[in-house]
């Protein structure tokens, strides 16, 4: 029995064509490159935009003709306000402005003696820094003031809201003393202090 050679006669002379992948979810391959529709515009706009430019340099511009005195026809203007002109000053309506013009102030002269009785008080300075209405917040506060190197005290006072504990420094004889505890308490947070007659 003769044999058959199957490879021989199964092959062609052209090449087989390769087939393009199948895409199992039918989507379109994604296109890579720059398409040439958008390559011919972009080339069309810029030889537009170079034309444009070489036509407008090229051009001149017209010279217009020389205007004559005969040609201006005179034409009445109306009449232009003046803008920069300020208006009419308002009628005064107060009359504060002349009574204080006129008014004649009396300084009562003082004799020497009268001076250094108003200069000084009749009454010592204290310095109060807090009024609370518990002993412990008062005793607390009190313990704050001493770390600043100064000694004060809890004046206790009642009245119709209550019993109240008040920091006290002092008596000053001199409200700038009074002054100089306050501003170095207030350096170091201690505030506010405020100053009264010692009573």
């Amino acid at each position: 029995m003769a044999t058959k050679d199957y490879v021989k006669r199964g092959r062609s002379t052209k090449p087989a064509p390769i087939k393009a992948k199948a895409n199992p979810k039918g989507k379109k391959a994604p296109t890579t490159g720059f398409s040439t529709k958008w390559a011919a515009l972009a080339v069309i706009l810029v030889c537009g935009l170079i034309a444009g430019l070489f036509f407008l340099s090229g051009t001149d511009v017209p010279e217009t003709a020389p205007v004559t005195p005969a040609a201006i026809i005179a034409k009445p203007q109306p009449a232009k306000a003046n803008t920069n002109a300020l208006p009419p000053k308002p009628e005064e309506k107060w009359r504060y402005i002349q009574e204080l013009e006129n008014k004649k102030v009396i300084v009562p002269v003082l004799t020497p003696k009268q001076v250094i009785a108003e200069d000084k008080p009749t009454k010592p300075y204290l310095l109060q820094c807090g009024a609370y209405h518990s002993q412990a917040q008062a005793d607390e506060r009190r313990a704050t003031i001493a770390f600043q190197g100064l000694n004060s005290q809890i004046k206790v006072s009642t009245n119709d809201k209550g019993t109240w504990f008040r920091v006290v420094l002092g008596p000053y004889k001199d409200k700038r003393l009074a002054m100089d505890d306050q501003n170095k308490l207030q350096q170091h947070g201690i505030s506010p202090c405020a100053i009264w007659f010692w009573e």
